[in-house]
């Protein structure tokens, strides 16, 4: 029981660092909005503890190989706070 505490309050000091510190909340929509778009966000990004897999599914694939700096297009999310990337095609 004490670990499920531990992992918690991990989740709560990311979502914190990483979506919630940058964004003025205005009302419970909202924040369930940015916290939905934070969330997709975070479980689509590679994750080094992964070998920089993303956690959904991507633990049986094989590493991305890297591609060119100018083939590569950023996308902003949650107002530019974080960045989705992908090639261009």
């Amino acid at each position: 029981m004490a670990y499920a505490n531990s992992y918690c309050e991990r989740v709560i000091r990311t979502l914190r660092r990483e979506c919630l510190d940058n964004v003025i909340i205005a009302d419970e929509r909202h924040a369930e909005r940015v916290l939905r778009e934070y969330v997709r966000y975070y479980h689509g990004r590679p994750h080094r503890g992964l070998h920089t897999q993303a956690p959904l599914g991507a633990r049986w694939l094989p590493p991305v190989r890297p591609t060119p700096a100018s083939a590569v297009r950023g996308v902003p999310v949650l107002g530019g706070r974080h960045h989705e990337y992908t090639v261009a095609a």
